[in-house]
C-alpha cells in the first residue's frame, strides 16, 4: 500500500488546505497563496490539486478542491496528485474517516506482475479517527482488489483455497475443504457438476472462526475462478474479464478479514464454492437435470448461468444451521449492470429491518448499494416441464430479480438473508480506486455487522 496512515504529525508534514468551489477569497489562506492559485487557474473545483511553493522554492503545501459539497472518498485523488512526502490536513475534513480512507485506497496499485507502486505518501490521520479500524478496512479492500485482479492461471480454485487457508491461519480460524468427487459423497452435486470439466478440481471451502456459542453469521461467495460459459460458450470479448467471476468470493474474504481483525463476538462461517466453468468431454450440458443438495431438481437452460448453481448448494448448507445473518455475494448477472450500472450493486432481502440498516450504512460510508424487489410473480418464470425448476427464464426479462428468486428457493429457514449481485470491478478510474478489481458493499456490511454484534 503506497499510502501509509499514521497518527503522529511530524515537523516535516506539509499541510493540505481544503478549498470549496469559488472559496479562495474566504479561505483564510495567505495573499501570496491565493494569488498563486488564481495564476494557476485553481478555483476549488472538485478533486483539483495544486502544489504550493514556499519562499525557498520548495513545496510548502497543497490546495485541494472540495467543490460544492465535500465527498469523503473523493479525497482519493490526493494519493495520485500530491508530491511524495508526509502530509496532514490543515483543517478537519467534514468526513474525516472517509477522507483518510479515500486517500489510502486511492494509492492502491496492483504490483504482482511488475507494475510499479504509486507514490510514497504518508498521511496523518485526522483527529478522532480510529486508525486501527481504518487500517482494517484498507487491508480488506486491498485484499479484494488483489484477488480479483489476479488472472486465473494464478487464481484458480486451488489457489483460492490457499488464500482462504492463509487468511484463516492469520486469525486462528479453521478450514475444511471438500474437493472433487468427495463433493458427490457429501451431497454437493451442483458444485461438482459445474466444476468437473476443469483440470483444477471443484471444491467447497468452509472457514469457521469465533466462539461456538456466539451469534452465527454466514457469508457465501461465488468462487467461479473463470467462466467460459461452458458449452453455451461466451464470445471472446465477454471472456476478457472472466477472471473477476470469483469477485463474490473475494469480497466475502475481505469482509471476513474485517470481522476477524476486529475480533467481533460472532461465530463466523465463510462458504466458497470454488470452480472453473470449463469445457471438456464431461462438462455439464444444456438440457441436463441436476440434483441439488436441497433435493430440488434443476433443468439446465443455459450452462452460462452456473454461478447460481454453485451458490445454491452452498446456501442450502448454510441455511441448515439457520444463522442469524446469511449474506451471499456474487458477480451473478449482466442484467444487474444493465439496470444499475457497474458502481451500484443491487441487493435483495425479505428482511425489512436488515434492508433499512444496509441502506443507512451505505449512505454513511459511501459504499453504494440499491435494494431491488424479490418480485414473487416472476418466480413462475423459472418453471420447467421436467424438473422442479429451470436455472434460467425463457424471455430474458428481469434477469437479476429472477436470479435472486432462484437463490431464494434454497434459503427457507433463515429470515436474515441478503443477496448482493455485485460487479467487483472499476471499468473507469475513480478517485479512490484505479481501473480493476473492486470491493463492493463490504464496508456497508461491516458497519451493519459491527453495530449489531460489536
Amino acid at each position: 500500500m503506497p499510502v501509509e496512515l499514521f497518527d503522529n504529525k511530524s515537523a516535516d508534514a506539509l499541510p493540505i488546505h481544503l478549498v470549496a468551489k469559488d472559496g479562495l477569497e474566504n479561505s483564510g489562506l495567505a495573499t501570496a497563496v491565493v494569488a498563486w492559485a488564481k495564476a494557476n487557474g485553481f478555483a476549488g473545483e472538485t478533486g483539483k490539486v495544486l502544489a504550493v511553493p514556499g519562499t525557498d522554492g520548495k513545496i510548502a503545501g497543497a490546495l485541494f478542491g472540495t467543490g460544492q459539497q465535500e465527498s469523503g472518498l473523493g479525497f482519493g485523488v490526493l494519493a495520485r496528485n500530491l508530491p511524495e512526502g508526509d502530509w496532514h490536513f490543515s483543517t478537519q475534513p467534514a468526513h474525516p474517516e472517509l477522507a483518510a480512507l479515500g486517500v489510502a485506497l486511492g494509492g492502491y496499485a496492483f504490483t504482482r506482475y511488475g507494475k510499479k507502486p504509486g507514490k510514497d505518501i504518508r498521511l496523518v490521520a485526522p483527529a478522532g479517527v480510529d486508525l486501527a479500524r481504518l487500517n482494517r478496512l484498507v487491508d480488506a479492500v486491498s485484499l479484494v482488489r488483489d484477488l480479483v485482479n489476479t488472472p486465473t492461471n494464478d487464481m484458480g480454485p486451488s489457489a483460492l483455497e490457499a488464500v482462504a487457508r492463509k487468511l484463516a491461519g492469520a486469525h486462528g480460524a479453521e478450514v475444511r475443504v471438500t474437493v472433487g468427487d468427495d463433493l458427490l459423497k457429501h451431497n454437493f452435486p451442483m458444485i461438482h457438476a459445474v466444476g468437473r470439466a476443469s483440470a483444477d478440481a471443484p471444491r467447497l471451502i468452509d472457514l469457521t472462526w469465533g466462539p461456538k456459542d456466539a451469534p452465527k453469521i454466514t457469508l457465501v461467495g461465488k468462487g467461479v475462478c473463470f467462466d467460459t460459459g461452458g458449452l453455451d460458450i461466451k464470445p471472446a470479448s465477454s471472456m476478457l474479464l472472466m477472471k473477476k467471476d470469483m469477485g463474490g468470493a473475494a469480497n466475502v474474504l475481505g469482509l471476513a478479514s474485517m470481522i476477524m481483525s476486529a475480533k467481533l463476538n460472532v461465530r463466523l462461517r465463510v462458504l466458497i464454492p470454488a470452480v472453473e466453468n470449463s469445457i471438456s468431454a464431461n462438462a455439464f450440458r444444456p438440457g441436463d437435470v441436476l440434483q441439488s443438495r436441497k433435493g430440488i431438481t434443476v433443468e439446465i437452460g443455459n450452462t452460462d448461468a452456473e454461478g447460481r448453481l454453485v451458490l445454491a448448494d452452498a446456501l442450502a448448507l448454510a441455511d441448515e444451521e439457520q444463522p442469524e445473518l446469511l449474506i451471499d455475494m456474487a458477480t451473478l448477472t449482466g442484467a444487474a449492470r444493465v439496470a444499475l450500472g457497474p458502481d451500484l450493486p443491487p441487493f435483495y432481502t425479505g428482511d425489512e429491518v436488515l434492508a433499512g440498516e444496509l441502506s443507512a450504512a451505505s449512505a454513511a460510508v459511501e459504499d453504494p448499494i440499491w435494494r431491488m424487489p424479490l418480485w414473487k410473480p416472476y418466480d413462475a418464470k423459472l418453471s420447467s416441464k421436467i424438473a422442479d425448476m429451470n436455472n434460467v427464464t425463457t424471455d430474458g426479462f428481469a434477469g437479476s430479480i429472477t436470479a435472486a428468486l432462484f437463490l431464494k428457493r434454497f434459503v427457507e429457514k433463515t429470515p436474515g438473508w441478503a443477496h448482493f449481485d455485485i460487479f467487483a470491478w472499476n471499468p473507469t478510474e475513480r478517485p479512490h480506486g484505479p481501473i480493476g478489481g473492486e470491493a463492493q458493499a463490504i464496508r456497508a456490511l461491516e458497519r451493519v455487522i459491527s453495530a449489531r454484534f460489536g
